[in-house]
């Protein structure tokens, strides 16, 4: 829980310095917006194939031939500090529903507010955590029509696609409607 608070403070701190950034240098608005195209790319490429593409598959992996990855002093590490480090390093996984976590965290005005909404996070995904390996075996197990790894990509795909469209067509619509004389 630390981990993902600590995560979500420095993500709204960092979203919350950019946009005032973005504020005084306009240059910081196109990579905002390249950002976003990127993320709609993804998001399009997550619908159109139903899975991950092959360079997102192998970060995290390092080839068969290169050393162990886990260093020295973690072997060593035991109990409750191994589970705390653990934990505190749990934030890095390279997962979706991570990853959207900490985006709505960046939405936050302040760090306490990140550090807040990943704690939510935190205590609302713990049950899932525990219970979704054995829902997951008994939905598979039952034979659920339209319940597959490729379809919740495409599902995860078409939630990328709506938020980064969102996001990108936002500054877009408040001109729209500042020309017709609707604001």
């Amino acid at each position: 829980m630390a981990g993902y608070a600590g995560a979500g403070a420095v993500a709204a701190g960092s979203v919350g310095v950019m946009a005032s950034l973005s504020q005084w240098s306009p240059a910081l608005r196109p990579l905002w917006a390249l950002f976003h195209a990127g993320v709609l790319s993804l998001g399009l490429w997550f619908v159109w194939q139903g899975r991950q593409p092959a360079w997102m598959g192998r970060l995290g992996r390092a080839p068969a031939s290169a050393p162990s990855p886990v260093p020295q002093g973690w072997r060593q590490m035991q109990g409750p500090a191994r589970a705390a480090a653990a934990g505190a390093a749990w934030v890095a996984w390279p997962c979706g529903l991570l990853q959207s976590a900490l985006l709505v965290a960046a939405l936050a005005n302040t760090p306490a507010g990140g550090a807040l909404a990943m704690t939510g996070f935190a205590l609302a995904s713990s049950a899932g955590l525990m219970a979704g390996p054995w829902l997951w075996a008994r939905l598979q197990g039952g034979g659920l029509v339209g319940l597959s790894e490729s379809g919740l990509i495409r599902v995860s795909g078409l939630l990328l696609v709506l938020g980064s469209g969102f996001a990108l067509s936002r500054g877009v619509w408040h001109q729209v409607a500042a020309y017709c004389g609707w604001a």
